[in-house]
């Protein structure tokens, strides 16, 4: 018979191991990207990444819990664009200071949220559905919010994405907070267990005495509140509210959740891992864009590593299953 204390023990390991070969990857990405342009290793090539990345960070935190779960949201790109375009809204046409616009931009990301977790828990739908749905929906009111035009904020909304003490801003400290936040949530407290069991074995938590659903729901709440304040991030970036803005983010978010390790069966996962997915992510993008790289190109190559995390993933699934 195995040793029970053997578990967390291998578990401890994998973990260690998935954090080690992203630091790696990372390092090896950065020193190639260096050593490719002149320009790349520099202060402020490391103070714009950090500086692009807030909104995909949120949102990313808030994709891991759907993804350990086992679900999947496809709407928070058209939720970001949404949640800025109230938020402009009463900004501009009923003169609301910053803090006010984005606990709207929040609230607006959250009856989005709900909306995906009770229809596709209420009615046991597959998330898929439900939040593609959701992502027209979306799309489609915020350009009835914008009149289908980019509507200019100007400076009221400039705050958030303002460089502060060593260049970065208050929205890239906001993130790492609530990645660290989110971390201990997933690791400390019961209802990070009670994500990693209903995505692990969901019948199993029925048969515990948890019912799984109010943690569903909780959890796609969750992920449309962070991409809601994901496109306050992205207005105060451009000083406005964009309809077309967030386009092709969940691709984006998606994927950096994967390539963090986060398992698409559900059950497994970590936000510091996901965060080093954004990171590398986003290096990749910057390199590439300095190297001189195509669209088309940037396109292919981001693709082809997406493609390659999913093999990743579905190998080390199999490898835990015969380790069980």
């Amino acid at each position: 018979m195995s040793n029970p204390a053997s578990t967390p023990a291998l578990s401890l390991r994998g973990s260690l191991g998935n954090y080690l070969g992203l630091v790696v990857a990372l390092v090896l990405m950065i020193a190639l990207f260096g050593s490719l342009s002149e320009y790349f290793f520099s202060v402020s090539t490391f103070i714009t990444i950090a500086n692009d990345i807030p909104a995909i960070a949120v949102t990313a935190v808030g994709m891991t819990f759907v993804l350990i779960i086992a679900g999947i949201d496809l709407s928070v790109g058209s939720v970001m664009a949404l949640a800025s375009a109230t938020a402009g809204l009463v900004m501009l046409q009923w003169h609301w200071g910053l803090f006010p616009a984005v606990l709207v931009a929040m609230l607006t990301g959250l009856v989005a949220g709900m909306a995906n977790g009770l229809i596709s828990v209420g009615w046991r739908l597959p998330s898929f559905i439900v939040t593609l749905g959701m992502l027209e929906v979306a799309r489609g009111s915020a350009y009835i919010a914008t009149n289908s035009r980019t509507q200019y904020i100007g400076s009221a909304i400039d705050w958030l994405s303002a460089p502060l003490f060593g260049g970065v801003s208050p929205a890239f400290i906001i993130a790492v907070l609530i990645v660290i936040a989110a971390q201990i949530v997933l690791t400390r407290t019961v209802f990070g267990r009670y994500m990693i069991g209903i995505g692990t074995n969901e019948e199993a938590m029925r048969l515990a005495g948890v019912d799984p659903r109010p943690v569903k729901i909780a959890v796609f709440a969750i992920v449309g509140t962070l991409a809601g304040l994901a496109g306050m991030f992205q207005a105060s970036r451009l000083e406005a509210a964009d309809p077309n803005a967030g386009i092709g983010a969940e691709l984006v978010v998606i994927a950096s959740v994967v390539i963090g390790g986060t398992s698409l069966m559900g059950g497994r996962g970590s936000v510091i891992a996901t965060f080093f997915g954004v990171l590398i992510i986003s290096v990749l993008e910057a390199g590439l864009a300095q190297v001189g790289a195509s669209e088309p190109t940037k396109r292919i190559i981001t693709g082809c590593v997406i493609i390659a995390a999913v093999v990743l993933d579905m190998v080390r699934e199999r490898r835990n299953r015969r380790s069980a």
